[in-house]
Parts: C-alpha cells; sequence; structure tokens
C-alpha cells in the first residue's frame, strides 16, 4: 500500500499551497521543473479544481503518477470528464487524459522516473518497503495500488 494513500485528505491539501502560491506570484518557471498544475471539473460541484502534481514530460504528452491510484480526487474528476486544462512552467493549455492502470505500464513509468530521478524516487519506494534499486516484479506489485494518468495536449 502506498504511503500517501493513508495520508488525510486535510493534509494533502495544506501540501498543495506553496506550489500553487509560486505559479500564483508568478515563478511557475522554477517550480515547473517537477511540479504543474492540472485543472480538473469536479465531477459533483461542476466546480474547477487545482491540483499540483510531480510530472514527467515524455514525447509531448504530460505523465502524472496517482499515489492514491483510483481513490484520488483528481483521478475520479478525470474520469467523469478526461478534459484538462495543464500549467507547467510559463505554459497554458488543455489536454486529454488517459488513465492507465496496467502494473506493466505503471512500472514502465516508475523505473522511467527513478532513472531520472534516483534520489527522490528512492526514498519514496524504500519508505513504501521496495529494495533500492528496485527489482521489476517489487514494482509491478507496488504499482497494483497505483494509478497513471497520461494527459495528451490538444
Amino acid at each position: 500500500m502506498s504511503g500517501f494513500s493513508q495520508t488525510p485528505k486535510f493534509i494533502l491539501r495544506l501540501i498543495h499551497l506553496p506550489p500553487r502560491f509560486v505559479y500564483a506570484v508568478g515563478l511557475g518557471q522554477l517550480m515547473g521543473k517537477l511540479v504543474l498544475l492540472l485543472t480538473t471539473t469536479g465531477r459533483k460541484s461542476g466546480k474547477p479544481r487545482v491540483t499540483p502534481l510531480q510530472y514527467e514530460e515524455i514525447d509531448g504528452a504530460f505523465y502524472v503518477g496517482a499515489a492514491r491510484g483510483l481513490k484520488a480526487d483528481w483521478v475520479r474528476n478525470l474520469q467523469a470528464n478526461p478534459v484538462a486544462q495543464i500549467r507547467v512552467k510559463n505554459r497554458n493549455f488543455n489536454g486529454q487524459a488517459e488513465i492507465v492502470t496496467e502494473p506493466a505500464r505503471i512500472a514502465d513509468f516508475l523505473a522511467y522516473r527513478y532513472q531520472r530521478h534516483p534520489r527522490m524516487l528512492a526514498a519514496m519506494l524504500r519508505g513504501d518497503g521496495l529494495s533500492i534499486p528496485p527489482i521489476r516484479k517489487e514494482l509491478e506489485a507496488y504499482a497494483k495500488e497505483l494509478a497513471l494518468v497520461i494527459i495528451h495536449p490538444d
């Protein structure tokens, strides 16, 4: 079970405030190297919902892992309406969300992120009981609890 899946929602909402503030004061270029702002439409309220998320840009698409899997509110919003707005660095654009739940594809993404950000991913994976470097079989088992969202820009 992923460590973030056990974190209370109000704590997660507090964690979202600093990146949103940094973007709001025009410093998205600094924050945007690791974090984008994803705006979804609330599945119940219909209101815009902004979530700061770590990402990887691969072949023009934006890949975002969901530690809470299909339970994450932003993922549930995208299930109801796959249209999303992204703010990354100094760019704003719309895109279509593809939600991926296949453990092999999620494990591929985790392996990619581990290559690009070994310290950060090692801390996360070690905290969730995986060996470092991670073994493929462990990554696939771990990925069963997660979801991956790929935003394809319009």
